[in-house]
């Protein structure tokens, strides 16, 4: 499937061919901190498949539980996560869900890191609903 993306400012701009089966979330505690949320939603491309049209990411290398580094892409400018890959001659780019223009076309299909999920973002279907912002 062919996808293209941005950052929320606009800067960084891109395209990739994705499989949309293999969309997965993660709820590592990495994940949770560098997304400042509950959980990261990621599909897979291939390097070949995938091009960045304008904007240069800055980068950052982080350090596994396991010690494996993981290179992450994000906006300089507004700091929108845009990718992770191996730090190294990277095959493949993880791209985060949320910069894809076709993103309401695609579900996980599964998850990982389960043993660090935060009980309640397991199931949310039972908290009440509103369509736009929350009154406060």
């Amino acid at each position: 499937m062919h996808v293209d993306g941005s950052c929320h400012c606009g800067y960084i701009k891109f395209e990739a061919e994705i499989n949309p089966n293999a969309v997965s979330l993660c709820h590592c505690t990495d994940c949770q901190n560098l997304t400042g949320t509950a959980y990261r939603v990621t599909v897979p491309a291939g390097k070949e498949g995938f091009r960045i049209l304008s904007g240069e990411p800055k980068l950052y290398v982080k350090t596994a539980e396991s010690g494996n580094k993981r290179v992450h892409g994000f906006c300089p400018e507004c700091g929108t996560p845009i990718f992770s890959r191996d730090p190294v001659d990277p095959q493949v780019y993880g791209l985060r869900l949320g910069t894809l223009r076709q993103r309401t076309a695609l579900r996980p299909t599964r998850q990982g890191w389960c043993r660090s999920a935060l009980d309640w973002a397991m199931n949310i279907e039972s908290l009440p609903q509103s369509p736009k912002q929350l009154a406060r």
